[in-house]
């Protein structure tokens, strides 16, 4: 049986009083990458605060790859696969109250005129996921039976499409999994749920919020539901499967986003999508990551061979297919340049890592391009490249850069999310898949040392005017205590004629409704 799963963890520093249930999703404490880095820092940052976890997982069998600190009282796994919670599948009366609110669910999905019924419908869902029923309700024939005949009326946009059987089970059973979540239940005596991605990780935040009236913080590093845009052109499912999942994504960022005390995105960009996703401008608050200059310091001297450093985790989003033809390009006019990448691979990702090594071969640039795996020391990733590469074609604002830039050294980034905040006259930026003007610029800062210097001096001055870990870490305990009603008086009262910020205005008022 994989439902919820809670660990407990050792015992810490006596809390201020704080309680925060941080939700997570395929990240910490289960993985490495940047916004596991920027929960950890977070999390130890705070040795005041009492720190729930609720980690959105693959199976609930997944290692630890961070030790939390004392004071992270509770770990509890949310698995998305796996056998779900024993529960027998309802019958008679149990299953057609179900399958009722279930239709109005799909509805919501399907019809812009229903859109309205998606909240309400939700929390009905929510009301029988703990006790398995959820999941064993819609492992029944008949609940694909539901969205095989709904989605085929001539009013839905679907119908067009033509769905079979088969959509409709593959469909239902994406909307299982993904409705696991819903399972999770923060304590009631929560002071704060913090959701750090958008998505399937807001579900315990939601439901705590329409229960408890829990307030609920909601921090997108990168646009969820951008990226289940772009990763969903990949999937093998038919148009009709696409478009029920895509449009529960839709209407579940604006849920989350209409029930947020308060949204922080991670730069401007993010912003963007949140107001036009329904968030209330006074509800959100950019706050930057930040990083510890004094741990990423200067990187010291370059690689005596011209070389190009990447870092991060081996995945599509990361578009290292478009660095490698790139660096192909670099390689035309630089015979001796090397190309070396550093990071994991997470599971399900083996088939694009193997996919880019072929790429390199099948360019004639295979022995220049080396994937190095996880390193044990991150600076060391980016010490080893006379310039830092970043091909993403969608991030928030990225630890690696702000890293790397910390640590003195010119990057060239791709244009996306908050680059362009972080960078600002401290790099080149080039499009998103643009290998050729992506091999200009890495080809400019390769061939112009003292551009190079200066870009990657500027680069760190930056981030220590700017983007600095103390910096983040005071504004999110800020806003917990202010959230949770604990931020002492002398600290709370504004200067005498000073207005306060209109999201510290709106969490007075009480927030979302």
């Amino acid at each position: 049986m994989h439902g919820p799963r809670t660990a407990p963890t050792s015992g810490g520093a006596p809390p201020d009083g704080t309680s925060v249930t941080l939700l997570t999703e395929g990240t910490y404490p289960h993985s490495h990458g940047g916004v596991s880095v920027w929960c950890d820092q977070l999390v130890q940052g705070m040795p005041d605060v009492d720190f729930h976890v609720m980690a959105v997982t693959g199976t609930g069998r997944e290692p630890l790859a961070w030790q939390p600190p004392g004071h992270v009282r509770s770990i509890t796994n949310l698995p998305l696969w796996g056998t779900p919670q024993d529960c027998p599948p309802p019958r008679g009366k149990t299953l057609r109250r179900f399958l009722a609110g279930y239709e109005e669910f799909l509805a919501a999905l399907l019809d812009p005129e229903a859109e309205d019924r998606f909240p309400a419908a939700l929390y009905h869902l929510a009301d029988h996921a703990p006790s398995g029923l959820l999941s064993a309700a819609l492992r029944t024939e008949r609940a694909a039976r539901v969205l095989a005949k709904l989605w085929t009326r001539p009013t839905v946009g679907t119908a067009a499409a033509h769905p079979t059987l088969h959509d409709a089970l593959s469909a239902t059973d994406l909307l299982e999994h993904a409705l696991r979540p819903l399972a999770g239940r923060a304590a009631a005596d929560t002071g704060v749920t913090h959701a750090v991605s958008g998505g399937l990780a807001a579900l315990p935040g939601l439901v705590a919020h329409h229960v408890h009236g829990t307030p609920f913080l909601l921090t997108e590093h990168g646009v969820y539901l951008r990226e289940r845009y772009l990763s969903f052109r990949a999937e093998p499912y038919r148009w009709p499967v696409k478009a029920l999942m895509l449009g529960f994504f839709r209407l579940l960022a604006m849920e989350s986003y209409r029930t947020a005390a308060l949204v922080t995105p991670g730069n401007r960009y993010n912003r963007r999508w949140e107001e036009h996703g329904g968030t209330p401008p006074e509800r959100i608050r950019t706050v930057y990551n930040g990083v510890d200059p004094a741990a990423f310091p200067p990187a010291g001297p370059e690689p005596e061979t011209p070389t190009l450093s990447w870092a991060g985790r081996v995945d599509p989003i990361k578009d290292l297919q478009t660095l490698i033809r790139a660096f192909a390009l670099v390689r035309g006019k630089l015979p001796t340049a090397r190309l070396r990448l550093f990071g994991g691979t997470p599971r399900g990702a083996e088939k694009y890592r193997e996919s880019c090594e072929a790429l390199a071969v099948e360019l004639g640039i295979g022995e220049a391009v080396t994937f190095e795996g996880r390193v044990e020391d991150i600076k060391d990733a980016y010490a080893a490249g006379n310039v830092v590469m970043l091909s993403s074609v969608s991030e928030g604002f990225p630890f690696t850069l702000i890293e790397a830039m910390s640590c003195g050294r010119a990057t060239v980034s791709t244009d996306v999310g908050g680059v362009r905040e972080a960078v600002g006259e401290c790099g080149l930026v080039v499009p998103p898949r643009d290998p050729e003007r992506m091999a200009e610029a890495a080809l400019r800062l390769l061939n112009e040392p003292t551009l190079r210097a200066r870009m990657g001096e500027g680069a760190r001055l930056r981030v220590i005017e700017q983007f600095t870990l103390r910096q983040t870490i005071s504004t999110f305990r800020e806003i917990y205590q202010d959230l949770s009603g604990r931020r002492p008086a002398e600290q709370a009262r504004p200067a005498p004629g000073a207005a306060r910020p209109s999201w510290a205005r709106a969490i007075a008022a009480g927030g979302a409704g």
